[in-house]
């Protein structure tokens, strides 16, 4: 049989590799400096580009994308030219996938911190970054189906199978969730309205975690496992069942995100059923991957890349019972909106995701560089001071998130709230934010520790950048089943049929959850006295975007006793269908807002953005002090209306032609009601009197940002009127 001699690219692999360690130690850096902000609110204050609302969505965007990203292309770009025994097709497209994927982590980290955000969990980035996204992962595919097309290997083994359903799915999930109408070169508004952009948009965001953050890491277990121990695959019979029923399985279970929301009951119950039924071939993949490791136990206890693995295989069997768990609506109502599910998050993500990104460099990098790895006793000490920080991260956030839970919850014997105080809960909790804070240290520790050990190993070896290689080549493949040949066994040598089947199974459970819910109107009953917010409330609800109030506040009234009685009425589909985007949020660090419209005065909220705690002693709320100074901008207004018109919500010409009169309107007299808070009026006019005196520009109170906010917030729930609230509560 003929041999044929070809290169590996391993150039193209080893640009992955060192943006990963980067990335990583950014995305870290981010975390851990908003795990301090819990304890230190005002540390930077008066930074509005360093506030929690504007880096939140940094941290979770560079850790996913940045960090896990480029983890998955390393890997990918790495396993997958040898299983193929091809380099890989187009160097172009690699570069292409390279460098444009760099260039969409630094536009992230230029605009989230600059407030330009969509608000949508794990999909904050705006339209032009949403497209360049959708081109790089073309590219990504199509190389890696060229590649496919042109290999020496018959048969496709199981680690490309995930390759490929990742692509396919990430695509189909990026591209409808980011659907939107721009209004200018940063800044659009989602197609979708309320009940629906909450299902579209948690279909997928539990998809990002399921085909971003697990299926392509479990195609890299599928192949650096195996080679690290030595050991051949437990079961082939057990990685096709686990392949195809995880990918049909996952795309359901969206909408156990949504549990007691507005979603209609349908569609949360069938979440909850292919929530639970995700626990099979999730542990099947596990058991798969630890039983690979038969025989090899006595390599555990001493090589670090294997000991980074089994405890990344395991956070990945615990967070997969886990999601199957928290989607039971018995255990949702206690653990939803709480750090139970900040606990859950970064299971995943420290422990499988983290650990085997460490486990695959650990192993990869000396090979690639023709060495040894420079320290196997640091790599031990990385693993133990990752493994102590993860333990000390996610433990005090379970504690934290059952203390929440329990006391959001408790009554009195006469019937009222026996922690009234939201504030009380935060109070309680902050031991276990300090515990967090430490274990976070620990786990960044490590990846410093490791990212020295890699430079010395690097430091140490060759730079081979094409790795020369040989394999004969792959004769005509069959079109038809061989006799005595498996249906499986054949797929594997269909790249195209797999793909396209692939793509079928994960179709399907979008459609049937999706598709009703954006068809059928009965499904979202609309209310009549839901009106389109004001000129002003709009351009307040974007600044409430901008800063990313929504990290922190929910804006959901689920149907329980315990948040009626703290909120007010639980919250209806028909409030929301002229939310462009949803807000419902998932986390409440702060209470709950759907209600809080008039339930307190214009001049509190100035104070409360001013110095939260001066309206909410212990509050761990940062301050806000450039909405009260900036001015406001309303030349972009006609043109927000205008899209919003095109989406559906009912504004007139005669509105939208006199947009700049009514905001002037609503915001004098909200500057009015301000003025009758003495001390607002006279440090007012002593300010507007030192301007006068030496020159400088003033601006109007009703001109500022912070009078947008008032008005949006001051419009929150109170479309609906419940005749005696108290009553309806109590019962």
């Amino acid at each position: 049989m003929e041999m044929q001699q070809f290169y590996y690219d391993n150039k193209i692999v080893k640009k992955f590799i060192y943006a990963t360690l980067f990335w990583g130690i950014v995305g870290f850096s981010v975390g851990l400096m908003l795990a301090f902000m819990f304890l230190f609110p005002y540390y930077t204050e008066g930074i509005s580009w360093l506030s929690f609302g504007r880096l939140r969505p940094l941290h979770t965007n560079a850790v996913i994308f940045a960090f896990v990203g480029n983890a998955i292309f390393a890997g990918v770009y790495y396993s997958l030219q040898r299983l193929l025994k091809a380099r890989m097709a187009s160097n172009f497209l690699s570069n292409f996938n390279f460098w444009g994927w760099q260039l969409i982590i630094v536009a992230a980290a230029i605009t989230l911190p600059l407030g330009y955000s969509s608000s949508k969990e794990y999909a904050e980035l705006e339209w032009p970054i949403d497209i360049a996204i959708a081109l790089v992962w073309v590219a990504f595919g199509v190389n890696m189906i060229w590649t496919i097309l042109q290999r020496r290997q018959r048969h496709l083994y199981v680690a490309i199978w995930f390759y490929l359903a990742t692509f396919v799915t990430v695509a189909v999930l990026h591209i409808f969730n980011s659907l939107a109408l721009p209004v200018t070169f940063l800044k659009s508004y989602s197609v979708y309205a309320g009940v629906q952009d909450a299902l579209v948009q948690w279909w997928y965001g539990h998809n990002a975690v399921a085909f971003f953050l697990t299926t392509p890491f479990l195609g890299l277990m599928y192949y650096f496992v195996p080679k690290a121990a030595n050991r051949p695959v437990y079961s082939y019979r057990l990685s096709i069942v686990h392949f195809w029923s995880l990918i049909f399985i996952y795309i359901w279970a969206g909408p156990h995100h949504l549990l007691y929301t507005a979603l209609p009951s349908w569609a949360q119950n069938l979440g909850v059923a292919f929530s639970i039924m995700l626990l099979a071939p999730s542990w099947g993949g596990m058991i798969n991957g630890l039983l690979t490791l038969r025989g090899a136990w006595d390599k555990v206890r001493t090589d670090p890349v294997l000991k980074f693995m089994v405890v990344a295989i395991t956070g990945y069997g615990m967070a997969t019972f886990e999601g199957p768990m928290l989607s039971l609506k018995n255990v949702n109502a206690i653990a939803h909106f709480s750090d139970w599910i900040i606990a859950h998050v970064h299971v995943g993500a420290l422990a499988w995701n983290g650990f085997l990104t460490f486990g695959m460099l650990y192993w990869m990098i000396p090979k690639m560089f023709k060495t040894k790895l420079h320290s196997v006793a640091l790599a031990n000490v990385h693993f133990w001071i990752g493994t102590l920080g993860i333990i000390l991260y996610t433990l005090p956030m379970y504690v934290a998130g059952f203390v929440q839970a329990s006391m959001w919850k408790q009554f009195n014997p006469d019937g009222s709230l026996t922690y009234g105080n939201f504030l009380e809960t935060v109070n309680e909790i902050i031991p276990m934010y300090w515990m967090r804070a430490i274990g976070g240290s620990m786990y960044i520790i490590g990846a410093f520790v490791m990212l020295y050990n890699i430079v010395r190993t690097v430091r140490s070896g060759s730079d081979v950048t094409d790795e020369l290689a040989e394999a004969p080549a792959l004769t005509k493949v069959s079109k038809y089943r061989t006799k005595g040949e498996g249906w499986h066994t054949w797929l594997e040598r269909k790249p195209i049929k797999l793909t396209i089947y692939a793509t079928i199974a994960i179709l399907i459970g979008g459609a049937v959850q999706i598709i009703p819910t954006l068809l059928i109107k009965s499904n979202i009953p609309t209310i009549s006295s839901v009106k389109p917010y004001t000129p002003l409330e709009l351009q307040g609800r974007d600044i409430y975007i901008r800063e990313g109030c929504v990290g922190c506040h929910s804006q959901m009234v689920r149907p329980f006793r315990s948040e009626v009685e703290r909120y007010g009425e639980y919250s209806k589909a028909g409030e929301f269908v002229y939310d462009h985007p949803f807000l419902w949020g998932s986390k409440r660090t702060g209470p709950d807002l759907h209600r809080v419209g008039a339930k307190y005065s214009d001049s509190w909220h100035l104070n409360h953005m001013y110095d939260p705690q001066s309206t909410s002693p212990g509050s761990i709320m940062p301050s806000y002090k450039w909405l009260i100074t900036d001015e406001l901008y309303k030349g972009d207004i006609e043109s927000k209306m205008e899209v919003m018109v095109t989406l559906g919500v009912p504004y007139t010409k005669d509105e939208i032609a006199n947009a700049q009169q009514h905001m002037l309107k609503q915001g004098t007299k909200i500057e009015e009601n301000l003025h009758s808070d003495p001390d607002f009026a006279k440090n007012y006019e002593a300010d507007k009197k030192y301007a006068e005196e030496n020159g400088l520009p003033f601006i109007e109170m009703k001109n500022r940002e912070i009078v947008a906010v008032i008005a949006y917030i001051q419009r929150l729930g109170t479309d609906i009127k419940v005749k005696d609230e108290q009553k309806i509560s109590k019962n």
